[in-house]
């Protein structure tokens, strides 16, 4: 009777991930493209914010790996709390990010040649991506806030391959923008 009712409360919580997500990408998207940009004229701190970004991408991926490090040697503490540290380093992220966005719009890749539809399979995929993990991270720390290990696990190893390359390309983007 206990599994009956994990299941229906999973299947509940689930439902609740897919509608936040859904008033997530609904904000971003208006956010990044139907907002008009705000002016960045005298604010010179933004021009920092796309290498604070990449940092926060590149920790937030060593800080995954780490952490998978760390349960796999059963140290489920320092785990669990190198996995909130991942977290946030991923929501300072996304909040630089969207304060970026907010003042500076769009960057334009102008890299020519085959490097060109690299870039942007590399864009697509981290889009697409991007938007698969934000339930599935919200899944994973619920879970694992709830004691529901079983299902954290399965979550969780659909999750961090995800996590890990949106940020790993999340820093190969912002080299691509810069370099090329």
């Amino acid at each position: 009777m206990m599994d009956l009712k994990q299941t229906k409360s999973n299947r509940n919580l689930w439902f609740i991930f897919f509608l936040l997500s859904i008033g997530i990408f609904i904000f971003l998207f208006w956010w990044l493209y139907a907002k008009e940009s705000a002016s960045s004229q005298g604010l010179t701190w933004v021009q920092y914010l796309p290498y604070l970004n990449c940092t926060l991408n590149l920790l937030t991926a060593v800080l995954l790996c780490v952490g998978l490090s760390f349960i796999k040697a059963g140290k489920q503490k320092l785990h669990r709390n190198t996995m909130i540290t991942a977290g946030l380093t991923s929501a300072l992220f996304l909040v630089s990010y969207l304060t970026y966005h907010h003042f500076q719009g769009d960057t334009k890749f102008l890299g020519q040649g085959l490097i060109r539809p690299i870039y942007f399979f590399t864009l697509i995929s981290h889009i697409v991506l991007s938007m698969a993990q934000v339930p599935l991270i919200l899944a994973t720390f619920t879970f694992a806030f709830m004691g529901r290990w079983t299902t954290h696990r399965k979550v969780a190893k659909i999750t961090f391959p995800i996590w890990l390359y949106v940020s790993i390309t999340g820093v190969l983007i912002f080299f691509m923008l810069k370099i090329i």
